[in-house]
């Protein structure tokens, strides 16, 4: 599968906390980097034929990582930008699997952000110890991210457009 310009990865991952904007901007990121998109959310649904909500009131949150890392280690990653579900970075051998496959780009927003943009979709689905706030996860997932990540891009500022931009503009950048 060819891409838009030469010194594009053939795999792209983004990972982030729920609310970062890793699937809106992961849509527009692979039409400006000629790649097929995939949303391991959206996979990890069909895999188990249920919302990622219904998955943790039904078997609780370590199963919805199980499944998660199942996905990505089961998916096929070639020709294509990969946004991550939130709880990635618990999986070592996930992790592994994408940075070998390309880039992993940490789509980072500050708390106060994502806490809006999640309550503006309610019932996502977030991997968690019910007795952790958004705030313990965001306190507990920032390191494992930052840890991952071969690029830091600001996604609370920013419109998904300029973020796509900026990831292909470092994309574009010699070696």
């Amino acid at each position: 599968m060819g891409t838009a310009t030469a010194n594009s990865p053939d795999t792209i991952s983004l990972i982030g906390m729920p609310g970062a904007g890793k699937s809106t901007t992961g849509v527009l990121l692979a039409k400006l980097c000629g790649l097929r998109f995939v949303d391991t959310d959206l996979d990890i649904q069909v895999h188990a034929g249920a919302t990622l909500q219904q998955i943790l009131e039904r078997d609780g949150h370590l199963q919805l990582r199980t499944l998660e890392q199942e996905v990505l280690l089961g998916v096929d990653l070639a020709g294509a930008v990969i946004a991550t579900g939130g709880s990635v970075p618990y999986s070592d051998a996930a992790m592994q699997r994408l940075k070998t496959a390309g880039p992993v780009i940490y789509l980072e927003a500050d708390l106060a952000t994502l806490e809006r943009r999640v309550a503006a979709a309610p019932l996502r689905g977030i991997a968690s110890d019910s007795d952790q706030s958004f705030a313990d996860i965001f306190a507990e997932r920032t390191p494992l991210y930052r840890q991952y990540a071969d690029l830091c891009v600001d996604a609370a500022g920013d419109s998904p457009e300029a973020v796509a931009a900026t990831i292909v503009h470092w994309l574009s950048q010699p070696t």
